[in-house]
């Protein structure tokens, strides 16, 4: 594949970061901004908390859209024609004392302090809270090998980096306060200020009316918590501004490109992109992606405490798994919980299957190629996953760990992946070593608490019969597709009365495995063991 012919299929691929990256080349036709700056992508993070599962799936989903926008202008990532800025609002004040963070009664005292201003309550050598959780988040982001650069509001208000753009809004203030303004409620009305200002006396961060004395010279007047009327600079980290005209002003002076956000944030898009026009700037492509939601199809909430982490996802499946499932429709809001890891396991595994011999139209929009691009993967005339295939699947796993019952280890599992898989060493096959603790830990916590095997029905326990006799004649080296064929001319066969083939497989599964739902058995077959299978077989045959 030559660069040009990946530029020419990109460019008529309907996957949706190259459908992103479309919108934004219009803007750009060239492939780069005016004065041939790159294209700068913003993802935007409150370091009031730990960053999670959210904070991840946007940091991913903008650099697939980085990296397509990329493969339309025929660029790679080391080219430096597009940036990924991932800015920290640390300068917010604090509004009240999360319940899970240490020293509650210190956090309560600096209540409407900036973030960046406050103790770090963990106390690990950090300068402030907000110190501690930026830190985090570039550990977070550097776990999963995101390429960005790391910008935190604190830093651009204090240096005075902001200041021309503060200027820029306070010469605006009246036509940003005529935006804002009709969308408030009226008591709200009655105070709002684009800026907010910080005491001189408490450091906190106010929200009061604030008069323009001078916007060249920066200089605003307003009451002090104490009633004392305050004449002081805006600039040099002075005040911070409302959010949503923060984040407008954030586009205005860094020149933001491209941002997405969640469907929460609709209404802050929408006015933020009215301020950054009034402040003299387009406002950058955006997308709204849809959010979340738990099992029962509620949102997720951290107070509710119904979310799903991305520990708690890479304790049952893999990294590249989360990937692919985030990768799917971000705009249709899609449920996010341990019962959906299986199947995004399996499946990321088919497409990454498949994708060395699609052709390239078909690649560009499998997700497996954007996974691979998305921290600087192959080159365009590479052939990605070649010859990329998982010996057993993870729902195949999850069956054989069940029926190893309490006996079930990673050493107990990889035994009797010798009667599958060639070379079976976890050292010679690490990417499923992974998949084996996750499917133990699955199997623990959500699989071994169910299963129960039901007593087979007298028609069922005659093609159970059957069956054991076929196994008893078959050579030890029999292909698990050879068992399949077997098993299947059973479930046909007249005298055992199934309707359906399907209803023969949800026998087996409900009276051998203990579960509604299996895998292929002439793959678990081969894989647990011929000798093995036929004891399952009389288990359930001593039940009927």
């Amino acid at each position: 594949m030559s660069m040009n012919d990946l530029i020419a299929a990109a460019r008529v691929n309907k996957a949706w970061p190259f459908q992103e990256a479309q919108r934004l080349l219009k803007r750009y036709p060239d492939g780069a901004k005016p004065d041939g700056s790159p294209i700068l992508f913003e993802t935007g993070y409150g370091p009031s908390g730990l960053p999670h599962i959210g904070t991840f799936q946007e940091v991913l989903r903008t650099t697939l859209v980085r990296r397509a926008f990329e493969a339309l202008i025929g660029a790679k990532p080391e080219d430096g024609k597009t940036r990924l800025v991932a800015f920290s609002d640390d300068m917010d004040g604090l509004r009240k004392v999360p319940d899970n963070l240490p020293q509650q009664e210190m956090l309560a005292t600096h209540l409407h302090m900036p973030l960046s201003r406050i103790p770090d309550p963990f106390e690990k050598g950090h300068e402030s809270f907000a110190a501690h959780n930026n830190a985090m988040l570039r550990a977070f982001l550097d776990r999963f090998g995101f390429d960005y650069e790391f910008i935190a509001s604190s830093d651009m208000y204090n240096s005075g980096h902001f200041d021309d753009a503060l200027k820029q809004v306070m010469r605006k203030n009246q036509d940003i306060l005529d935006i804002m303004l009709p969308t408030l409620r009226e008591e709200r009305r009655q105070t709002y200020s684009p800026i907010l200002p910080i005491s001189p006396s408490t450091g906190h961060v106010l929200q009061v009316p604030v008069e323009i004395v001078d916007a060249e010279a920066g200089l605003i007047r307003f009451a002090d918590e104490d009633g004392s009327v305050i004449e002081q600079s805006a600039l040099g980290g002075m005040s911070k501004l409302q959010w949503k005209v923060d984040w407008a002003m954030r586009w205005y002076a860094l020149g933001v490109d491209y941002e997405m956000s969640g469907k929460d944030l609709t209404d802050s898009v929408t006015q933020s992109s009215k301020i950054v026009r009034a402040l003299g700037s387009p406002p950058p492509v955006t997308m709204i992606y849809e959010l979340y939601l738990d099992a029962n199809g509620e949102k997720i909430s951290k107070s509710k405490g119904n979310g799903f982490t991305i520990d708690e996802w890479l304790t049952y499946g893999s990294e590249e798994s989360l990937g692919f499932y985030i990768f799917n429709n971000p705009k249709s809001a899609k449920q996010l919980h341990a019962g959906i890891v299986p199947r995004a396991v399996d499946d990321y595994w088919q497409f990454r299957e498949r994708l060395s011999e699609q052709p390239l139209d078909k690649q560009l929009g499998n997700p497996v190629w954007h996974l691979a691009r998305a921290n600087g993967g192959f080159e365009a005339e590479e052939a990605p996953g070649a010859g990329d295939k998982l010996p057993v699947t993870y729902g195949l796993l999850l069956n054989l760990i069940g029926v190893l019952g309490a006996g079930a280890d990673r050493e107990a599992v990889w035994s009797y992946l010798a009667n599958y898989v060639e070379d079976a060493d976890p050292a010679r096959h690490p990417e499923l070593d992974v998949l084996v603790s996750g499917a133990l830990a699955y199997n623990r916590d959500f699989v071994a608490p169910t299963l129960k095997k039901r007593a087979p029905a007298a028609n069922e326990a005659a093609a159970l019969q059957a069956l054991d006799s076929v196994l008893a004649g078959l050579d030890p080296a029999t292909s698990a597709e050879d068992i399949q064929t077997e098993v299947y001319e059973i479930g046909k066969r007249e005298e055992f009365g199934f309707e359906s083939l399907r209803d023969w497989f949800k026998a087996l599964y409900e009276t051998l495995l203990g579960s509604e739902q299996g895998p292929r058995m002439g793959s678990f077959i081969a894989l647990y063991g011929v000798e093995n299978s036929r004891k399952l077989i009389a288990e359930a045959l001593e039940r009927s």
